[in-house]
């Protein structure tokens, strides 16, 4: 689909104008991957970039057009493709590049360990700040972070790292206004280690089908095992259709449901 969301991802990613105008020329809509295709080769657009970005954006439109939320949140380990919607960044991968770095002088050790720590006490006000919002915290918190990615400690190694930290503001402060979000993304890779063990021993798959069939099985088990339901016990039950396990759907929102109502117990007044 291609829409204003379309059109967005297309000028943040840098798609050249020419490109731009003559996509957003015609039809808005395809219903399938060979028309879109189609589409771009009607079009001379062949290059593998240009293509990319362009498949990427029209994506983002139809799950817009098809009712997700333009505010739904991407949370990810700070790569440019997932900043989509509103993106949410991980400190973790944020900070990493400062753990990364090899001393040459006990100064460059002091300020490495002097901004690392500064970074974790602000990290560990945010996480308070998520398991209870205070509104007049909120500026506070921004204060700091401005102040501590302004630091210029002498050390270009360092510099860059709060220099780049503080290019991704709105995105490291997405838990001011989403105290939801997780400020990592340590359960997602976790959710990826059985399926990165796999590759390791076996290789990738060799085929589309492949791919797909290994990344739904790999989805069910997860969702299984963060439901509780024991996944060969599911694979029965559908094989078999005997219906007695309710659809993940419906556990997921019970899930939900319990989780909501233990947060707003915990919230109320002793």
């Amino acid at each position: 689909m291609i829409n204003e969301t379309a059109v967005a991802y297309w000028r943040r990613q840098k798609l050249p104008k020419a490109v731009v105008d003559r996509l957003r020329r015609g039809q808005p809509g395809f219903a399938d991957p060979a028309a879109w295709q189609a589409r771009l080769r009607q079009l001379a657009i062949t290059g593998p970039r240009h293509v990319r970005i362009a498949t990427e954006g029209a994506l983002l439109g139809s799950l817009i057009a098809h009712g997700v939320s333009p505010e739904l949140v991407i949370l990810s380990d700070g790569a440019g493709q997932y900043d989509v919607l509103a993106h949410a960044a991980c400190w973790i991968h944020a900070e990493r590049p400062l753990a990364r770095l090899i001393p040459y002088s006990e100064e460059h050790r002091a300020a490495i360990e002097g901004v690392r720590q500064e970074i974790w006490e602000l990290y560990h006000d945010l996480k308070a700040y998520r398991q209870r919002p205070e509104p007049s915290q909120r500026p506070v918190l921004e204060g700091r972070f401005d102040a501590l990615c302004a630091r210029r400690t002498g050390f270009p190694s360092i510099d860059g790292v709060l220099k780049g930290m503080g290019a991704h503001r709105a995105s490291l402060l997405r838990v001011l206004d989403r105290p939801e979000i997780p400020l990592h993304t340590n359960l997602s890779e976790s959710h990826l280690r059985d399926y990165v063990k796999k590759r390791k021993i076996s290789g990738s798959t060799r085929s589309e089908s492949g791919r797909q069939a290994r990344d739904t099985f790999a989805s069910l088990k997860k969702t299984c095992r963060e439901l509780g339901v024991n996944f060969w016990a599911y694979l029965q039950d559908r094989v078999r259709g005997a219906g007695r396990i309710p659809r993940l759907t419906e556990l997921i929102r019970r899930k939900a449901e319990e989780i909501a109502a233990r947060k707003a117990a915990a919230a109320l007044p002793a």
